[in-house]
């Protein structure tokens, strides 16, 4: 694991993500005029920690402001490390009054922090709340929380008690600032004229006035308000003016130290109001005296104060040739009086300092060289007795030109640097756009994408407008392409350039963390580890190693050292296109030994004859380069054995609530989240490199003529691996997630709820801090920050609160832990299953191709995420594919087992049809039948002889066939199901399932071999159990029997249904439906043997309630009948059927004659039906029904007679109604020789009817006479004819 910590430190930009940055305006106007002479001061920045930002438990943890002035306007910023801050950026601009360098100072009290500010022409304070006076609760629970500038625009800022307006003509030149005890606010200013002047406001709480006090070496001179004029002040030496001042408290007193361009030194007390003590500084110049007094260099000082060294000072006299550092110490003697003791004298380079800070042990140094180049340094200036300064390496600016290969597009090229996460800040794309489009509208806030396609339409609008020609060729127009593009990143590399111009240094002391404050935006230094410290390391500090961390042997040791300087001398052969070939061979997953040997054969070509005998001299000194390879390429592997799943990273119990919660939200804001991934990147990069160049040098080593086979078959395919997952590492860095819309988080959360990850914190989808984010910023927001931070601090139990947060240590144990978790070859698997749980499929097919060739870790379980991305695209048979491939080690790995829940069943017997039980729940809940189906039948051959599992899947093959609409196959799959319970629940499933598709032919035709009984007792209880009006069953059975050739059941069938549709269905439609049955059940009976045409009916299925519109399954309660307990059996012939089919004949004829009597024919008895059919007037339907039931005509010849009577006495309105009834019987022949009434048609019809039917002792004709006489009605000379002819009276 390559944890090893080395001096040097190197530097990440956390750039933001914004195209426009988001300050609120604050404009304050104090009356000024514009400056005399036009007074420019140079832009400045710096910085503020608060004194508790490195506890744990403290609302200020990680939590610093920084700043930035430029003219009248500054520019603060409040940021945090754990949390983020709203409303933390604020631009104030102090009208016609510029910005002193080094004017802004901030304090903090117990309730609030308070801004001092210095200007050319007036001195300002600025009073805000106190983080710990903002919230509710002491415990922040919040990823959002508000900054202390959130309320800026009510302070005071306007308020004369906060401001004082400085006298015309004395612009200080510098200034310190600070806040009494009682909350004065003084401001030690030193004009032009020499000594140091003190602006007091009173409290911001209390009332008060402005007082003024001059500081000088002969006297004291102090009013309430104003200045005393030059004249009355005397003469004063130029030789005393204040170059740099610092004010400190000691005790209870002030000391204002100035650093005077006579080169001394001198300290004011405050509560004297006197010098107290002058140093000249070039009594601790060695050498060059005269010439540091002759330099009108920008000197300066800074204080630091600890409780083991007391007040220090820290001197830095600027030379053409011999600047230097003097650190001093203030001591106190028993007199009350002080000295300074020199500590030591550090010479430093002769860049331009921009910055410099002291603490209690180190001096920060901050330069700019003639090329305009960053350079950072520092050295400890207690131990150091050399003198040396320990390295700072600067993030590099971004290239000059860009490489194009011949197979790449320039635009999608030139696109992807620019928007890569590592070189460029919004503000300078943006800047560069505006320009580019010479300033013809201002861009609004865009979003990272927006930008990106403005960017392209600018650049291709460009390129379209200046074609004059209608044709180019492929190539003339890339040229083309070429030069626009290379333009715009021209513009775009000036402006970051401009960005990236080092302003101050900011040290934060109670956490380590050193800050490089820029032009437009904040760098941060992190540790270097040993191995990137040698491979970056400059050449003057590299041959100055004797020895290295990485290895306790000093001969290795100095071995190492050596063979990184080989190392090095390679990979300054390595440039240009062959550098990109090498990167491009592994982006085409080439062997990396092939590509090494083609670099190599490339630089042998290239004459590079001298370089390689230089490196094969530099080997000679190389003791033994196998074993210093061995130890290099060990401190580079980040495999590592220790569990890192989220289980084993429970915090303590031990632990407090609050403790936790602070540890939940460690390094968790977006500027944490973009410098540990940035600092992922940077150093996966690097490591790249150096792997490369060591794969280069091995395959150089073995040309030399030392074919050791240590090297051939341990050395290089450990280094190809290396390199391969370095690789793997720097594209993950830089590549973007993909928008995801919330509804399809929320599906896939349902698909994985499926598989029983939705409770893994690997899979839990989050709001991105960072927009657009990175692949990897993504990982270490949602899964490895929590994780991270339970394995720093799991086991310190209650300790926890009491570790102060010593940011070296913990960011660089964070960056090693997420880039252990991300190491293709551990055995953690959180970041594809984070990959998976977010959506971000098309990364995630990367990342598997990317390691597919070479990585043997988590085989299975990649090949399962695969099938999830397969899925997600749609891409079923690829999924399957890879599903079945993971099952092959769903044993061997620890996600596959999580899976499937072996962790938890140690007796599962069988793994892989546990496993293939989830996938086929994955396949049905995203709704692919068709895979199902295939999974299910491979799935069986792990089933055994378990006929329970066999049984469940057969029924999934069963379902899924029948879904699709694959009758022959889903029966099929039903006949092969070994469980008969299971067997009869899909046969009803499939009976059912048919008839709603009304697909009854397939169902007719199965064979149902020794399925026969059961299809139809399914179909007859499915029959009896449902609506006979919106199901079929009925029929269908009916078909079934028929098909079978079996037609008494196909008769019994039929006449069930009818006798049921009698009693549940008295429409119309049922009458209809009941003679068709009744029909259809004749048909069949006469089909057959006479001697076997009955069939066999239950007497209660007869004898059921006769009450329309009953239920015949429930009483009259609505509760289910109780059924009853001994049953009749009844014996039908044909003629019985045939009696029951002319009752439901007559019923139709009755309702279709009279629609309102259909309900009342439904369960009318014969004898009841006749009287209902006579009523109607339908004598001919019911003489048919009284012949076939053996009733007497007696009723029908009263009705008739009745009728007769009343046609003949009524109106015109009973002759048209006559019509209708008349029509429906059979009249006897119309007499067409005269006219014919609807009375005379009715007469005929009696006559016809008692001619017809004649009957023993004229019954019907006394019967009829009988009915006329009792009403009055003269008997027709007919009747009576018919009677003296046919019967004697």
């Amino acid at each position: 694991m390559a944890a090893i910590l080395e001096r040097s430190f190197i530097e990440i930009c956390g750039f933001e993500r914004e195209t426009v940055p988001r300050f609120r305006d604050v404009t304050i106007n104090p009356g000024a005029s514009a400056p005399p002479g036009g007074v420019k001061y140079p832009d400045s920045a710096g910085g503020f920690s608060y004194e508790d930002s490195g506890k744990l438990l403290s609302v200020t943890s990680n939590r610093f402001i920084h700043w930035s002035t430029s003219g009248d306007t500054i520019q603060l910023v409040e940021q945090s490390l754990d949390v983020n801050l709203l409303n933390n950026a604020i631009r104030l601009k102090i009208l016609q009054c510029p910005l002193l360098p080094g004017g802004v100072h901030i304090h903090e009290t117990l309730n609030n922090v308070i801004i001092l500010i210095v200007t050319s022409q007036s001195v300002h304070r600025l009073v805000l709340p106190h983080p710990t006076n903002m919230y509710h609760s002491e415990l922040v629970t919040e990823l959002q929380v508000q900054s202390v500038f959130t309320d800026v625009r009510r302070a005071s800022v306007q308020d004369a008690a906060h401001s004082y307006m400085l006298p015309p003509g004395q612009s200080p030149i510098t200034s310190a600032a600070w806040l009494s005890p009682h909350g004065h606010a003084h401001f030690a200013l030193a004009p032009p004229s020499g000594g140091i002047t003190v602006v007091t406001l009173p409290p911001h709480d209390q009332q008060g006035s402005v007082s003024v006090l001059e500081l000088k070496q002969s006297s004291v001179i102090q009013r309430l308000a104003g200045w005393m004029p030059t004249a009355i002040r005397g003469e004063q030496s130029p030789s005393d003016l204040a170059v740099s001042l610092s004010a400190w408290s000691l005790d209870d007193d002030t000391f204002l130290f100035t650093m005077c361009q006579d080169l001394k030194l001198r300290v004011w007390s405050y509560k004297e109001q006197q010098c107290v003590l002058v140093t000249d500084l070039l009594d601790f110049v060695p050498a060059g005296r005269e010439e540091m007094r002759r330099s009108q260099g920008q000197h300066r000082l800074r204080l630091c104060f600890s409780p083991s060294t007391g007040l220090c000072v820290a001197v830095h006299l600027t030379a053409p040739s011999n600047s230097q550092f003097c650190v001093l110490q203030l001591v106190a003697s028993d007199n009350s009086r002080y000295s300074l003791e020199h500590i030591s004298t550090h010479f430093s380079t002769q860049e331009t300092l921009v910055d410099f800070v002291l603490t209690a042990t180190e001096i920060w140094g901050l330069w700019v060289d003639e090329d305009n180049q960053t350079v950072m340094k520092y050295t400890n200036f207690e131990h150091n007795v050399a003198a040396m300064w320990n390295q700072v390496f600067a993030q590099p600016a971004p290239e000059e030109e860009v490489h194009i290969g011949p197979d790449q597009d320039p635009r999608e090229t030139y696109l992807d640097v620019l928007f890569s996460p590592l070189r460029f800040t919004g503000a300078a794309i943006v800047k560069a756009l505006q320009i580019y489009r010479r300033g013809t509208e201002r861009i609004l806030d865009l979003t990272w994408d927006s930008l990106k396609k403005e960017v392209t339409l600018t650049v291709e609008n460009e390129l379209q407008s200046s074609v004059t020609q209608f044709e180019f060729t492929q190539e003339d127009y890339r040229v083309l392409q070429v030069d626009f593009w290379s333009k715009f990143y021209a513009c775009c590399l000036q402006y970051q350039e401009a960005l990236s111009t080092p302003l101050a240094l900011h040290v934060n002391q109670a956490t380590a963390m050193v800050c490089v404050l820029k032009k437009g935006f904040v760098s941060f230094l992190l540790p270097c580890f040993a191995v990137d410290h040698l491979y970056l390391s400059s050449e003057e500090h590299l041959f100055s190693e004797e020895d290295t961390p990485i290895s306790e042997d000093p001969e290795l040791g100095s071995d190492v050292v050596q063979l990184v300087q080989c190392v090095r001398l390679v990979g300054e052969c390595v440039q240009g296109d062959m550098a990109c070939e090498m990167d491009r061979a592994l982006d085409m997953l080439l062997s990396p030994e092939r590509a090494t040997e083609q670099v190599l054969e490339n630089l042998l070509a290239n004459g590079s004859d001298n370089l390689i005998e230089d490196i094969n001299n530099q080997l000679q000194e190389v003791r033994n380069p196998l074993a210093a390879m061995t130890a290099l390429l060990r401190e580079l592997d980040l495999e590592t054995d220790m569990e890192m799943s989220p289980e084993r990273t429970v915090p303590p119990t031990g632990q407090s609530l609050s403790v936790r919660m602070s540890l939940s939200q460690l390094y968790g804001s977006s500027v944490s989240v973009s410098v540990v991934c940035q600092a992922l990147c940077q150093t996966a990069m690097s490591r790249a490199l150096l792997c490369r160049d060591i794969l280069i040098l091995q395959h150089l080593y073995l040309r030399l003529g030392d074919n050791s086979l240590q090297m051939q078959q341990d050395l290089i395919p450990r280094c190809c691996n290396l390199l391969c997952c370095y690789h793997l590492l720097k594209q993950l860095s830089q590549t973007f997630t993909s928008p995801v819309p919330l509804d399809t988080l929320d599906i896939n959360l349902q698909h994985l709820s499926v598989l029983k990850l939705s409770d893994s914190p690997a899979v839990l989808p989050s709001r991105s801090v960072l927009n657009p984010q990175t692949v990897v910023e993504l990982f270490y927001q949602n899964v490895a920050r929590k994780l991270i931070v339970a394995q720093l601090f799991g086991q310190r139990g209650a300790e926890a609160s009491q570790t102060p947060l010593h940011w070296p240590q913990l960011i660089s144990s964070v960056v090693t832990l997420l880039s252990q978790h991300l190491w293709p070859t551990n055995p953690s698997f959180l970041f594809p299953e984070c990959l998976m749980g977010n959506c971000q499929y098309t990364q995630l097919q990367e990342y598997v191709r990317l390691i597919g060739p070479w990585c043997q870790a988590n085989v299975g379980s990649c090949r399962f995420v695969l099938g999830q991305a397969y899925l997600a695209s749609g891409e079923g048979q690829k999924a399957l594919q890879c599903f079945q491939e993971a099952a092959e080690v769903v044993k061997e790995e620890e996600f596959l087992m999580r899976l499937t829940g072996l962790e938890e069943e140690t007796n599962t017997t069988a793994p892989r049809l546990s496993y293939y039980n989830k996938v086929l729940q994955l396949l049905e809940d995203i709704g692919l039948p068709e895979l199902v189906i295939n999974l299910a039948t491979l799935a069986i051959s792990e089933a055994g002889t378990d006929q329970r599992r066999q049984a469940a899947l057969w029924t999934r093959i069963f379902k899924h066939h029948l879904d699709l609409g694959h009758n022959r196959e889903a029966y099929e799959a039903l006949t092969q199901n070994p469980e008969h319970s299971s067997q009869l629940d899909c046969l009803r499933q499939l009976v059912v399932v048919l008839c709603e598709r009304a697909q009854l032919h397939d169902l007719v035709q199965f064979p149902y071999v020794n399925l026969h009984e059961e299809v139809v007792s399914i179909i007859e209880s499915r029959a009896r159990a449902v609506d006979l009006m919106t199901h079929n069953y009925y029929e269908l059975l009916y078909a079934f029997h028929i098909n079978r050739h079996n037609y008494r059941k196909a008769g019994t069938v039929m006449f069930e249904y009818s006798m049921r549709l009698g009693r549940e269905v008295r429409t119309l439609r049922g009458l209809q439906k009941q003679v068709d049955c009744f029909l259809a059940a004749l048909n069949c009976l006469r089909l057959i043997r006479p001697e076997y045409a009955w069939i066999v009916q239950p007497s209660s299925r007869a004898a059921v309630s006769d009450r329309p519109g009953t239920s015949p399954k429930r009483d009259h309660d609505g509760e289910l009948a109780v059924a009853p307990v001994s049953r009749q059996i009844e014996i039908l012939e044909l003629k019985d059927v045939e009696k029951e089919y002319v009752l439901a004949r007559c019923r139709l004829t009755l309702g279709q004659h009279e629609p309102a009597c259909a309900a009342i024919a439904g369960g009318a008895s014969a004898v009841e039906m006749v009287a209902l059919l006579v009523q109607s007037g339908l004598f001919d339907s019911a003489i048919l029904l009284c012949h076939t039931f053996s009733l007497p005509l007696t009723p029908i010849f009263e009705g008739l007679t009745f009728k007769c009577m009343k046609l003949q006495y009524g109106g015109e309105q009973s002759q048209n109604e006559a019509w209708n009834w008349l029509a429906a019987n059979q009249l006897p022949s119309l007499i067409t020789t005269k006219e014919s009434s609807a009375t005379d048609e009715a007469w005929r019809l009696l006559a016809a009817y008692l001619e017809k039917h004649q009957s023993q002792n004229a019954q019907y004709h006394r019967c009829v006479i009988n009915r006329l006489l009792s009403h009055g009605v003269p008997v027709p000379d007919w009747l009576v004819n018919a009677c003296k002819v046919n019967y004697a009276f």
